[in-house]
């Protein structure tokens, strides 16, 4: 009797369902398995053979030939242990009945435990989609299900149970776990003082997801100042908790329960192209997938390496990576906002000429790091200047919860606007889509032409000049861009 038995694979960002088909015929005693396989399924046979053993099931000694259709798709990962050892049983007809409406999931430790995989989040909710009627999980991937009520989702803590549910038992339940919030050090903005520029430019770019840049010597607060932005970016929607949630899944970085925060990635300046962008054999998503719908942070920019700066040219472009493989073409969501922070020579003191001995060629070849394209998808730059003693002996100023409720208002207006359009927020303008949104009148069409001319803008440039402008005005509750939304963000794009 041939078993089949669904489970389902990841391939970049999609899920595809893949069948285990299992044979168990006279013959030499063997142990085949085919269908494209990656080495971590070909070595579920000592794990699958082991973990039947240890859980008090006796495999015949016969020929057992397991196929996992279709067959030209490259399979990789280890949560087909479960699905193969299902499929086992249901041939041996230890488990009976029909299992087309249900789905297997999970690895298999040698004791017969199901232990915890990578990407069960995004494999539920396409078996949900697909009209399955129960899903079979490890028990430590049930709390990122939990919200899903299209299917019926089982956690499973070893293979007996799994056996015994199919028999007819019932499903051990869940009961209401508190997860502990892991909190890093605070950072907020009442502990900032002075920088009331950078304060302002970071809460336009955090309304409208645009990119910013920070410059400045050391001590004037840029570190602080980007990690505090992560404490007023807008709240978010349940789609979006679950679009970033997807990918922390695959990557195996979710904590157990949907994503309650935007993320917020710092690599630091030795990672590769691969570690931002995502690759290997079988890519997984990279860091800049990783902060989709957050903060990408670039902590001294100049000194990554040139190719990884000039890889982020693509996303920030278009919020997608695409890496092309001999397996095929593997598509990421990369739609963040990206904060890069860096000194204005190598020395940091320039044009301090009391402390930088930096000569005018270094200065130069050392802002050169960053290419022309890659400034000119910045929509905000900032330089930030040391702060004053009576600065520093200023009461406190308004802290990251007040911006936040400003930053939340700007974007409720951005959701209603964009409503029957493909877009979240202002930074995703593009072509006739800002002509429709950003109306200008008369007058502010005669500025953006003095503008354009006097400052020999690109396109690009120019619609970022408006598209700021647009979120500036949001920020103040105002339907119409004016000259005064246009002179501020023209002030924070040439402000570098």
């Amino acid at each position: 009797m041939v078993s089949k038995i669904n489970c389902m694979t990841i391939t970049g960002m999609d899920v595809v369902p893949v069948v285990v088909e299992t044979d168990i015929g006279n013959g030499l005693p063997t142990f085949d398995m085919v269908g494209l396989l990656a080495s971590d399924i070909k070595e579920a046979r000592q794990r699958v053979r082991t973990a039947l053993k240890n859980s008090g099931y006796v495999i015949p000694p016969k020929k057992i030939t397991i196929n996992f259709a279709p067959g030209n798709l490259h399979k990789n990962g280890t949560y087909f242990d479960l699905a193969v050892a299902i499929s086992i049983l249901h041939s041996l007809e230890i488990v009976e009945g029909d299992l087309d409406d249900k789905l297997f999931l999970g690895e298999l430790s040698l004791n017969g435990d199901v232990v915890k995989v990578n990407g069960a989040l995004p494999i539920v909710l396409e078996a949900a989609r697909r009209g399955q009627k129960q899903c079979f999980i490890p028990w430590d991937n049930l709390g990122e299900c939990d919200f899903i009520k299209q299917i019926q989702v089982i956690g499973v803590r070893n293979l007996n149970d799994v056996v015994r549910i199919l028999l007819g038992g019932t499903p051990e339940q869940r009961t209401a776990e508190q997860v502990e919030e892991i909190k890093g050090e605070a950072y907020d903005f009442k502990f900032i003082r002075g920088q009331q520029m950078a304060k302002k430019a970071a809460e336009i770019a955090a309304a409208g997801m645009h990119n910013l840049l920070l410059v400045g010597p050391p001590g004037t607060g840029k570190t602080v100042l980007a990690k505090s932005i992560a404490g007023i970016m807008p709240d978010l929607s349940e789609e979006e908790q679950i679009e970033i949630s997807r990918i922390q899944s695959i990557a195996g970085v979710l904590d157990g329960r949907l994503a309650q925060e935007r993320p917020f990635r710092s690599p630091h300046h030795t990672s590769t192209v691969s570690a931002l962008i995502g690759g290997s054999n079988y890519p997984k998503p990279g860091e800049v997938s990783l902060a989709n719908l957050g903060i990408l942070y670039l902590d001294e920019f100049p000194e990554f390496s040139r190719n990884v700066i000039e890889t982020l040219r693509q996303p920030l472009e278009e919020g997608v990576v695409r890496i092309a493989r001999s397996s095929g073409i593997y598509q990421f969501p990369a739609a963040f906002m990206l904060v890069a922070s860096m000194n204005p020579c190598r020395c940091g003191y320039y044009p301090d000429r009391k402390r930088c001995n930096c000569t005018e060629r270094d200065v130069k070849k050392y802002l050169e790091k960053i290419s022309g394209p890659i400034l000119d998808r910045i929509d905000l730059c900032i330089h930030m200047n040391p702060v004053s003693f009576w600065e520093l002996q200023s009461e406190e100023e308004e802290s990251s919860e007040m911006v936040r409720e400003r930053v939340n208002k700007a974007l409720e207006i951005q959701r209603r606007r964009y409503r029957k359009e493909n877009i979240r927020y202002n930074s995703q303008l593009a072509g006739e889509k800002i002509k429709k949104y950003c109306p200008l009148t008369e007058k502010e069409q005669q500025l953006m032409e003095d503008i354009y001319g006097s400052m020999e803008l690109s396109v690009r440039g120019y619609e970022k000049i408006i598209k700021v402008a647009r979120t500036i005005a949001d920020l103040d509750g105002k339907e119409q861009i004016g000259s005064r939304e246009i002179m501020k963000a023209l002030a924070f794009k040439t402000a570098n």
